[in-house]
């Protein structure tokens, strides 16, 4: 296993790796790596990671040390230097007459080196202007011819997608694009619409070429003929995002149908003869070819959240138990109909209730009411007893036994009642 480090020297360029030296550095950081043209300034992308040492290029260069105060100074006095050097350069080209277009100047961290990036159609005999350059910088120069591609990468900019540049952004490397991708895509081949502010193919042309070959050899081609739930006919439009078919049908060729591809059965793919001994099978055959749309099912809770549901309707059933009480015990006893569990029931609801005051003999017509002085207190009575064993209707002080309820008199009769009525 190797220690590497990311590092980056521009804003969105490659990221190359160094080793570290056994320092930690993390993303971001500022540190001076040590590259084939010298020491260089570059920022951490990637922080210490181990690697397989099949997956490291030899020999990996070491990074000398993180950036302090006095590097930062040193970078930020370079930015300064190569503004000017950009004006110089170029009235030196003007001067010199030479058809090249001037992009970036940087400067190496130590100072001793210059370069100038620029763009030409053709070749350029820049040997003087080098001479002239070195006599003014007394630095060593040079020159580096670079594609539109790299041009808008230095120089960043806006897409007509509205967002910036892909390749400032995060495009380490250029990959290669081809008029073919815009074709697989159905795209206009006007090149306005399909080139970037570089004036070349786009890049995200790439992006979707995968998607797009994959769906082309699932779906079929134009000029196909094909059979479908409603009859057969042959394919006159061809939607690879949606994988829809556009079929005209041979029994209506006016209104072609838009059908899916998973409804489709292929008997020739591409333009050629129809199949003379092709004949089209039954309707209800057909019929079967056509997509099903399932009926999602409902969600149900499952997992955890079921369980915790679970537990809280046991706990609001353990707090409402003692309250359903009187509830159970009537539906036992209306589904039981027993005679024995009524008495004890109507026993308990006598011994709740409050002791009523006796009732007064009614006076007889003609006779008027008693004033209020006259009216005598009333009696207290004394606790019912129960019954005697043997259907007696008398108490121990001689009188008759109050009927059991309220709201239900019986006629006093000289005979006793059962106390077992069948």
């Amino acid at each position: 296993m190797t220690e590497i480090i990311g590092v980056r020297f521009k804003s969105g360029g490659k990221q190359y790796y160094f080793d570290p030296q056994g320092q930690q550095v993390s993303p971001g950081q500022g540190v001076i790596i040590e590259t084939s043209r010298g020491l260089e300034y570059g920022e951490c992308a990637q922080g210490n990671t181990m690697v397989e040492d099949e997956e490291v290029v030899q020999p990996l260069r070491p990074m000398v040390r993180i950036a302090t105060d006095k590097d930062l100074e040193t970078v930020e006095k370079n930015h300064e230097k190569e503004k000017k050097a950009f004006t110089i350069c170029q009235e030196k080209i003007a001067a010199h007459g030479l058809d090249m277009k001037l992009v970036e100047v940087e400067y190496n961290f130590e100072g001793n080196k210059i370069l100038f990036f620029f763009t030409s159609e053709g070749r350029v005999d820049f040997r003087a202007l080098v001479k002239d350059l070195a006599s003014v910088f007394h630095a060593r120069i040079e020159l580096r011819q670079i594609g539109v591609r790299d041009e808008a990468k230095m120089l960043g900019g806006l897409g007509i997608c509205g967002r910036p540049l892909c390749c400032a952004s995060f495009l380490d490397e250029f990959q290669p694009v081809s008029i073919k991708m815009a074709k697989t895509q159905n795209l206009s081949l006007n090149p306005t619409k399909i080139s970037g502010t570089c004036g070349r193919l786009m890049c995200c042309l790439k992006y979707e070429q995968e998607a797009y070959e994959d769906a082309v050899h699932r779906m079929p081609k134009n000029e196909s003929f094909v059979e479908t739930p409603e009859g057969a006919g042959n394919v006159c439009q061809v939607d690879l995002l949606k994988e829809t078919v556009k079929v005209r049908l041979d029994n209506a060729p006016e209104t072609p149908k838009c059908f899916h591809n998973c409804e489709l059965r292929v008997i020739r793919n591409g333009k050629g003869k129809r199949p003379e001994d092709y004949v089209e099978p039954p309707g209800q055959e057909l019929a079967k070819l056509r997509k099903v749309t399932p009926v999602e099912e409902p969600r149900t809770l499952t997992g955890s959240v079921s369980a915790a549901l679970a537990g809280l309707s046991a706990v609001v059933e353990e707090e409402s138990a003692p309250a359903q009480e009187p509830r159970r015990s009537r539906s036992r006893r209306r589904k039981s109909g027993g005679e024995q569990q009524q008495p004890q029931a109507q026993a308990k609801k006598e011994e709740a209730k409050p002791p009523q005051k006796a009732a007064q003999p009614k006076a007889p017509k003609g006779e008027g009411k008693p004033r209020p002085e006259s009216r005598p207190k009333a009696q207290e009575k004394p606790a019912p007893e129960k019954p005697a064993a043997e259907g007696g209707q008398a108490n121990a002080a001689g009188e008759k036994k109050r009927p059991r309820r309220r709201y239900h008199r019986r006629p006093r009769g000289d005979k006793p009642q059962n106390p077992n009525p069948q």
